[in-house]
């Protein structure tokens, strides 16, 4: 196997375990809560401890992959993957589910600075083709970590044991990364200082574009981490425990999530990106609202609508600064993810105190549940109208320029 093909496995690998741990860590939440004794809002917290950890990774190792180099950014990945499995193995409570569960954002935080920019240096001339083949893996491995959750909970294997099966694969990418050569930052191909690279991050566009990852991802993130614990009383009868067969409803938006990222260069081509993000808006906000007033087989219909909307937000958000703002290197594409995963962590606690305080009012988990996701649709609202007057401008300018 040549460099190059290895260096994308392995990145392909090192990001679907942490999607295993990210998917799997959402069928946990009811069982934590019930073993612990946590709030929804405690919960709340231990979900977006992943997500600030990647924030802060991302940000920090982003940088450190123009001073450090890439091999040293995923050693850190590494050790922190096998760090957060073993914290998790041995929990006792919340603060150990939370520093286990920031570990494991670390880990994907650092997928995101190193590998990200990996992929974009090892096929220059299909940027944005390869990330949604990259983040595919992403999908896939989210979908499998519901799964486990699902067939393993219905033979009575533990969340420990479900956590501890995730050391092989963490171990089979070290492996692969170990002793490899890696590519230059593209900011160092281009031949730009760091006084070029912070300038592309500060530019308007950049900024900009940063402000709409943390909403789009806020959608992204807020719904999936929560749907098995929101729809726990939504599938009773279809898979006979119901808080198992939640689980299955994320195993179906993600595997729907790959499937779209798998077809993702011939939809862009057919589209602009921002043409892509207006429909992809449209879709995430109508999949929302669909989940929140179905019950049974239909949740699954309104799942398959919801994950071809977000199905394209972060890729295609990476790829669009890859291509537009390349001198800002792989801090860029670090700051957007960072910006990426603010949104997903700030959500988070939000919709625990939401749910919470709807479950108060309404005394039924379902409706809560309902009442909760449809808080969710102001910011695809909100989205659509940003990016139909992106595109507005866009024909505009194309316009002007004939």
């Amino acid at each position: 196997m040549n460099n190059k093909k290895r260096l994308f496995i392995a990145s392909a690998l090192s990001l679907f375990v942490t999607a295993v741990a990210f998917g799997a860590r959402s069928g946990y939440l009811l069982p934590w809560m019930n073993e612990f004794g946590l709030t929804a809002a405690e919960a709340g917290w231990i979900a977006g401890a992943f997500l600030w950890g990647v924030t802060v990774s991302v940000l920090l190792f982003g940088l450190l992959v123009e001073t450090w180099g890439t091999g040293k950014v995923i050693a850190v990945l590494f050790i922190s993957q096998l760090a957060g499995i073993l914290l998790t193995v041995f929990a006792t409570g919340f603060w150990s589910l939370f520093f286990a569960t920031l570990c494991i954002g670390i880990a994907n935080g650092c997928v995101n600075a190193a590998c990200n920019p990996l992929v974009t240096n090892l096929y220059q001339n299909e940027k944005t083709a390869r990330l949604n083949l990259f983040h595919m893996w992403n999908a896939i491995g989210i979908a499998v970590g519901g799964l486990m959750v699902f067939f393993c909970n219905r033979m009575a294997v533990g969340w420990r044991i479900q956590m501890a099966i995730l050391l092989l694969p963490t171990l089979l990418y070290g492996l692969m990364f170990f002793r490899q050569k890696f590519p230059a930052t593209e900011r160092t191909l281009l031949g730009g200082s760091y006084k070029d690279m912070l300038k592309a991050i500060v530019s308007p566009l950049f900024l900009f574009l940063a402000f709409l990852m943390i909403l789009t991802s806020s959608v992204e993130f807020g719904a999936n981490q929560w749907i098995p614990s929101l729809f726990e009383k939504a599938v009773t009868g279809l898979f006979g425990e119901s808080a198992f067969g939640s689980v299955l409803i994320l195993v179906w938006i993600s595997l729907a999530m790959a499937l779209a990222r798998r077809f993702a260069t011939s939809i862009v081509r057919a589209f602009s990106p921002v043409g892509v993000l207006l429909l992809s808006v449209l879709f995430a906000g109508a999949g929302i609202y669909l989940m929140s007033v179905s019950t049974g087989w239909v949740i699954f219909i309104a799942a398959t609508v919801f994950a071809f909307g977000v199905a394209y937000f972060w890729p295609n958000m990476l790829g669009l600064v890859a291509d537009r703002r390349p001198m800002s290197g792989a801090l860029g594409m670090a700051v957007i993810g960072g910006m990426g995963t603010l949104g997903g962590a700030i959500i988070q606690p939000v919709i625990g105190g939401i749910f919470d305080r709807q479950l108060v009012l309404n005394s039924d988990h379902l409706a809560a549940g309902a009442a909760t996701l449809q808080f969710l649709i102001v910011i695809p609202v909100f989205l659509c109208v940003v990016f139909t007057v992106m595109l507005v401008q866009q024909r505009k300018t194309k316009i002007a320029a004939k």
